[in-house]
């Protein structure tokens, strides 16, 4: 819901000066590796959510413990 929300305030002009903003705020050569942090953390947070999923208490695997 929050998405959509900003999504509608947020358009194309808005995005290109953002990305701007960014550049010049971080440089070229330190983008991409910002982006590689980003993506590490967003893969790490998924893995974790997944790791939640599996704790499920009625598991066959921990009842034989």
């Amino acid at each position: 819901m929050f998405s959509t929300v900003l999504l509608g305030v947020v358009g194309p002009w808005q995005i290109v000066l953002i990305v701007l903003v960014v550049v010049l705020l971080f440089g070229g050569k330190k983008i991409p590796e910002l982006m590689k942090g980003v993506g590490k953390g967003i893969r790490e947070f998924k893995d974790g959510m997944s790791g939640i999923n599996n704790d499920d208490p009625t598991d066959k695997d921990d009842q034989k413990k």
